[in-house]
């Protein structure tokens, strides 16, 4: 009977490589390199189960048959599965179906070489969730590119965990190396004494990999929204499921905005009694690592991203992490108003006013709830919303975001009169001129 229930248990690694990806004769994503790496990562780590499990390696498949049956062998398996895929994306266009080049997949044999991409949630439906994961390092060529616009994500099973990136066609390449997402997936799971989750993983990944403007991140911060509450992996059974603190030192220490400016010029100077703050996504004063064994930091890779102008990456990731500690720690909890504050930080370095705006007026209500109105983070939030509102040139977002700014003022009686009086002459203003103007 023992022998039987352990049967029951075992899990599954499926790797495909699909043919690889090149532009103008240099390689953009190398499927076999990325296999072959991931071939020598014990399968308790891709899994995060000790339990007997098989691994199958198909490197180099020319019949879409072939993967198919490999596929759904691995779906039947009763315990853990993962499933990575890389290589390259086309359309069937005639059907304007999604496939994965196989070895020699062309233009004109799509329909018969190519595997379905829809064959993948059709195997996966019906496997019991929170047991399977689905790791995606892909290029889209340049048939299948508007089509993933138009869809805004890649739709697989919603019975797995999709994690991954799809680089859009037109880049440079990185040659017949490891692939940057999948090299710092490896590498997590080599650095850290602890098997992070999977989210966990992915967001570290995403930041360090240096990927090009435009990738396609997986899953969307709508697909992260529309889990449970809770919701895990097979991978989140073992691990602790925390993230790096929001402190520098282990302690609540949000990033504070600029000062909201004087009459909409300049920014208010810091009062010479608060604290120096440092930037959201800057290394920690100590040495960077974040709580939960050494593992690095996203911060700075989020602030290099956004410092580099590449502000849709830094802002998806921080996203990826916002949604993360809501789910570990819940809304309102100090975490989750810290990567709020990032995020808000983010729009503003963005020059996305309209956001930023939103976000730290959210930030300033959440405050206040559990914080006395005079509390310096609730003025910072508070101050960092008026300055974002001053710099917004749409009349009709301004008008928008104007009044919960203004309640948001009024809520707190230690802060310097002029900015709600400011706040309210702007919108009188825009109550009286045409929007859209």
């Amino acid at each position: 009977m023992h022998s039987i229930a352990v049967e029951q248990q075992r899990g599954h690694v499926l790797l495909i490589a699909g043919e690889a990806a090149v532009r103008r004769r240099t390689v953009q994503v190398a499927p076999s390199a990325n296999l072959a790496a991931l071939g020598v990562v014990p399968v308790p780590a891709l899994l995060n189960s000790g339990i007997p499990s098989d691994t199958t390696y198909l490197d180099g498949a020319r019949d879409p048959n072939t993967v198919l049956m490999r596929l759904r062998t691995a779906a039947a398996t009763p315990g853990p599965l993962l499933v990575y895929l890389s290589g390259r994306l086309t359309v069937d266009r005639r059907a304007r179906r999604l496939h994965l080049c196989l070895a020699g997949t062309t233009a004109g044999s799509v329909r018969y070489t190519g595997l379905p991409w829809e064959w993948l949630g059709a195997e996966l439906r019906d496997r019991p969730a929170g047991l399977t994961t689905v790791l995606l390092d892909l290029a889209a060529d340049k048939a299948a590119w508007p089509l993933l616009q138009e869809y805004g994500t890649l739709p697989a099973s919603p019975s797995a965990e999709v994690y991954g990136v799809i680089v859009p066609p037109g880049f440079p390449g990185g040659g017949n190396g490891v692939s940057g997402y999948t090299r710092h997936w490896i590498e997590q799971l080599r650095s850290s004494p602890a098997r992070p989750d999977n989210l966990r993983v992915h967001a570290l990944a995403v930041g360090a990999a240096a990927l090009p403007p435009g990738t396609l991140v997986l899953p969307t911060a709508r697909e992260l929204a529309a889990r449970p509450a809770g919701a895990r992996g097979p991978a989140a059974e073992a691990a602790h499921g925390g993230v790096p603190g929001p402190g520098w030192e282990g302690e609540p220490d949000p990033a504070g905005p600029d000062r909201a400016p004087e009459h909409g010029r300049e920014p208010v100077p810091d009062r010479a009694d608060e604290p120096v703050r440092e930037r959201p996504g800057e290394p920690a004063a100590a040495d960077g690592d974040g709580e939960g064994g050494g593992e690095r930091d996203p911060r700075p890779h989020i602030h290099a991203l956004a410092t580099a102008g590449r502000h849709a990456e830094a802002a998806a990731l921080a996203q990826v992490w916002e949604e993360h500690v809501l789910r570990a720690h819940g809304h309102g909890s100090p975490e989750a108003v810290h990567w709020a504050e990032i995020r808000a930080d983010l729009a503003r370095m963005a020059g996305d006013f309209h956001l930023a705006t939103r976000l730290w007026t959210g930030v300033g209500r959440t405050r206040l709830a559990r914080q006395s109105p005079d509390a310096p983070e609730v003025e910072g939030a508070a101050a960092g919303a008026l300055y974002c509102w001053t710099q917004l040139k749409d009349r009709a977002a301004a008008a928008e975001t104007g009044p919960e700014l203004i309640r948001l003022l009024r809520a707190l009686p230690s802060l310097d009169p002029r900015h709600l009086e400011l706040a309210r002459q702007r919108l009188g203003l825009l109550s009286h001129a045409p929007i859209g103007r």
